[in-house]
């Protein structure tokens, strides 16, 4: 909370590395301060969402530096913990370029923000300069939502991208680790890992998208095929429905989830129409799903007791 009783933590979000730039350029701005650093008083943020720097892209960026130094200077804060040192918010390629490039300082512009500033600049400034890895990217979503309390939308619009690009980028976090190393370590893409979210053994399709070098199309082929082959007895007893894309699939298995009843999406055809089937077998059952979407508690026999969806 602040001075005058403001809740930080849910500020509107997206204020944006431009103003947090911008304000260094106003003469009445006495929170931030543009100058020369020392390399060795700067330090890697502790909110960097990137885990990896790619090698090449490395190489070329450090060829740049030495051909025209540093040209955007890096945004830091005061490490609270050592007065001396300064923390990067945003640019800690460009610090660890002038590094390899063998500068001893490069221009800063000093700022105070709050850790969750610290986190929202450095995932919008990666993710709008599409310098982050899919889990990457996930992981930054998952710590504004979790930590900070902001909802998909505003995310979405504070990056630029659409919610279902939220949505389906964090649900890559529940994929298996040995499957998420795979898509960290470039063995499959992030087309190949959204496929793998409605597999029944998404470790198995990561296997044979490797061995066989499928691409995204044939792995969603695969992932289709394999769930038709398991629910053959039962479709051979209903009308030929139409074929489910792969995130229909994962939207149902969360529904079913947050529910605790089995629940089909049906898609109607063009302009995104449909219906969605809440299957229940009891009035008992019945009446535990309505409390459920009223968000009262429920008592029902095997079924555990409500949380909000």
């Amino acid at each position: 909370m602040t001075a005058g009783g403001e809740d930080r933590s849910r500020r509107p979000l997206g204020r944006g590395l431009s103003a947090l730039f911008g304000d260094a350029e106003s003469p009445s701005a006495p929170t931030a301060s543009l100058r020369q650093m020392p390399i060795a008083m700067l330090k890697p943020g502790r909110f960097q969402p990137r885990r990896v720097f790619d090698a090449e892209e490395m190489a070329a960026l450090v060829e740049s530096v030495k051909q025209r130094g540093v040209l955007q200077p890096i945004l830091v804060r005061r490490d609270n913990g050592k007065p001396d040192f300064f923390e990067i918010i945003a640019g800690e390629r460009r610090w660890r370029a002038a590094q390899s490039a063998g500068l001893h300082e490069i221009p800063v512009v000093v700022r105070e923000v709050s850790d969750r500033e610290a986190l929202e600049v450095a995932l919008v400034e990666n993710v709008q300069r599409e310098n982050l890895g899919p889990l990457e990217e996930a992981e930054g979503y998952r710590r504004l939502t979790a930590e900070f309390g902001h909802a998909q939308e505003e995310l979405a619009r504070a990056v630029g991208k659409s919610r279902s690009h939220v949505a389906n980028t964090m649900r890559l976090l529940r994929l298996p680790q040995p499957v998420k190393q795979m898509l960290e370590d470039g063995q499959i893409s992030a087309g190949h890992a959204r496929v793998m979210l409605s597999a029944a053994d998404p470790m198995a399709i990561a296997r044979k998208v490797v061995d066989e070098g499928l691409n995204v199309r044939q792995t969603e082929a695969l992932v289709l095929g394999r769930a038709a082959a398991k629910k053959a007895p039962e479709a051979a007893s209903k009308p030929a429905a139409a074929t489910k894309d792969v995130d229909t699939l994962a939207l149902e298995r969360d529904l079913s989830k947050a529910l605790g009843f089995a629940v089909t999406i049906e898609p109607a055809g063009a302009g995104g129409s449909g219906r969605v089937v809440v299957r229940y077998k009891t009035l008992v059952q019945l009446d535990d799903i309505l409390k459920r979407l009223k968000n009262e508690p429920t008592v029902g026999p095997g079924v555990r007791r409500a949380g909000s969806l």
